[in-house]
């Protein structure tokens, strides 16, 4: 009687999207995705804040137009906030994964050639990820939940957030917190837009270079527009 080999029944496999957050490539990926999502939603709120130029009324137009958008604005809050806690946490599994198989790499750093893309930006990652996490908290507790001044817009009872954006931004010490954490998002947007794009295998050849230079405009000129409306506000040039 003839021994037959007979293969090992089959392991269970992980899955969908669970298996694709457990790869390496999958969470590289994630990250990517969330983190180009997130850039895109900063440049928005970005828009939205230097629209305080046009004066406190518009300003205060534009945010009752937001809120008018009811569900539809919770939707997208609640997406903005599921993919801010997918990216922290990618972000914060990868760098252990990286830290325990390597503990002396963020210690040491070698350029392994030229061009290096080894930048202070991408060796802080980590700190100001989460820094800017917990800025985030204090930020909402400051204007989303902060007071809710009344005033109307077009004859409609509106908040009056304008009021407490100058309120807030002539505080010295809100204001260097503030400003302080820009340059954690300046850091963090000059190494995380291009290795999103990256990561998503939209870079190549010669293009990785221009991506890697143009995200350090797009990270300048973010934080440079932030600033603007605080320090403006704080100096008495904006009110």
């Amino acid at each position: 009687m003839t021994d037959v080999l007979q293969a090992p029944p089959p392991q269970p496999s992980v899955s969908g999207l669970l298996g694709i957050y457990q790869s390496p490539i999958g969470k590289k990926l994630i990250s990517g995705l969330t983190g180009l999502t997130l850039t895109t939603f900063v440049v928005v709120h970005l828009v939205g804040n230097l629209w305080f130029l046009a004066g406190s009324q518009a300003y205060n137009a534009y945010a009752h137009h937001l809120e008018s958008w009811g569900w539809a604005l919770r939707t997208l809050e609640l997406g903005l906030g599921i993919a801010l806690l997918f990216h922290g946490a990618v972000g914060i599994t990868i760098f252990l994964n990286r830290w325990r198989s390597r503990p002396q790499g963020y210690q040491q750093y070698q350029s392994v050639g030229h061009p290096s893309y080894q930048t202070l930006s991408s060796r802080t990652m980590i700190l100001t990820g989460v820094g800017l996490g917990l800025f985030l908290v204090s930020h909402l507790a400051t204007f989303k939940l902060g007071p809710h001044y009344p005033t109307q817009v077009q004859g409609e009872p509106a908040r009056d957030l304008a009021r407490l954006v100058i309120q807030v931004f002539r505080q010295p010490p809100y204001l260097i917190t503030y400003s302080l954490a820009l340059l954690g998002l300046g850091l963090h947007l000059r190494h995380g837009i291009w290795s999103g794009l990256q990561s998503l295998g939209l870079l190549q050849g010669g293009i990785r270079s221009l991506a890697y230079t143009a995200s350090l405009v797009v990270a300048i000129a973010v934080v440079l527009g932030f600033l603007v409306l605080p320090w403006g506000i704080y100096l008495g040039a904006i009110a």
